[in-house]
């Protein structure tokens, strides 16, 4: 490999934040890059990441992802601003467009214009972190207010104190083909899911190209965050297995019918009836028989999950496509000694 791959993983959703600091630490010590932390309808993300800023100190925080609808463009900057402040230039800012059942069905606000509104958030944040009296006026944001529309008093602002940075990292989580390709465009990173080395080009490859030639020079490679669940070892099918659920979930029950970016992805991969079947199965109720229906090749090609040799060559397939992060769900009876393992791997590659 011509560069190390960095290790990274997202924390679970969930209520007992000490137990999520725990774990961090744990991860931190064992050589993880980045810890992720998700939001979706949850705790929010933002609360967390300070916190982890506080009780961390090498590892990278990502926010992962964050929603652009719940926020305005300039909050969103100001928070990145804020967390990278006081985790001493540690933060990255993920993003992501989520869907209708979150951004309309919780936060009570319109699914309009993802692709211009995600580009136009870029444009926005990156404007508030280099200092510049802003002033935007697209089709979604409108900053300030333009004339003869509120009460007239707004004026271009800039950020009252100078950033840490005035470039914080932007990921993109993207699936649909237009979404990947403005992150190979304007993001330093992209975040896919279902990420299958051996198939992600059948997918996304036209998609990384035509988004690579309009990329400005200064942004420098597209970095990419994929993985899976992760554990070494001889006996590890059972681990496999774990993953059914959820791939059943994303699969089957995320979005409606029609309207569901991963069973998109596992259709363009080559497993159209498959996806139908498990669509129908979930949405019909019928969770278990959704679950048996995920194909076997899904499950491990979406994992690092078997002994060294096998994850050794999981690894190498994962750099060959230009992954930069793995992004890995320790899953193992021992999960820290797995990862401080996976370093080492790493390194002799």
């Amino acid at each position: 490999m011509s560069a190390r791959l960095k290790l990274s993983t997202v924390l679970p959703l969930g209520p007992d934040v000490a137990a999520l600091l725990r774990r961090a630490i744990a991860l931190e010590e064992a050589g993880l890059d980045y810890i992720g932390v998700p939001e979706a309808y949850g705790i929010d993300c933002v609360s967390l990441l300070g916190y982890l800023a506080a009780r961390t100190s090498t590892v990278g925080l990502v926010s992962g992802i964050m929603p652009i609808y719940s926020r305005t463009p300039t909050l969103i900057a100001m928070t990145a601003a804020g967390l990278d402040e006081v985790s001493q230039g540690r933060f990255e800012l993920g993003l992501g467009v989520s869907g209708p059942q979150v951004v309309e069905g919780w936060h009570g606000v319109r699914y309009d214009r993802p692709l211009g509104r995600t580009r136009e958030v870029i444009e926005i944040c990156r404007s508030v972190w280099r200092r510049e009296r802003l002033i935007h006026q697209g089709i979604s944001y409108q900053i300030p207010v333009p004339e003869g529309e509120g009460t007239g008093l707004g004026k271009p602002l800039k950020l009252i104190v100078a950033p840490r940075r005035d470039r914080i990292p932007i990921h993109l989580a993207a699936l649909g083909e237009r979404n990947v390709a403005l992150a190979a465009e304007l993001a330093d990173g992209w975040i896919p899911y279902l990420y299958v080395p051996e198939l992600a080009d059948l997918v996304w490859g036209e998609a990384l190209a035509a988004g690579s030639a309009r990329r400005p020079a200064d942004l420098g490679p597209l970095q990419i965050f994929a993985g899976g669940p992760f554990a070494l070892g001889s006996d590890v099918e059972p681990l496999r297995q774990q993953a059914r659920p959820r791939l059943a979930l994303y699969i089957g029950g995320m979005g409606a019918r029609g309207a569901n970016c991963y069973n998109d992805v596992v259709r363009r991969y080559g497993f159209s009836a498959q996806a139908a079947e498990i669509q129908d199965y979930y949405l019909a109720g019928d969770r278990a028989a959704a679950e048996a229906a995920v194909p076997e090749e899904l499950l491990a090609g979406t994992s690092l999950i078997g002994d060294e040799a096998y994850v050794r060559d999981r690894l190498q397939a994962y750099a060959a496509t230009g992954v930069t992060t793995l992004q890995i769900d320790p899953i193992g009876p021992d999960p820290l000694a797995d990862v401080r393992r996976l370093r080492e791997l790493i390194e002799s590659l």
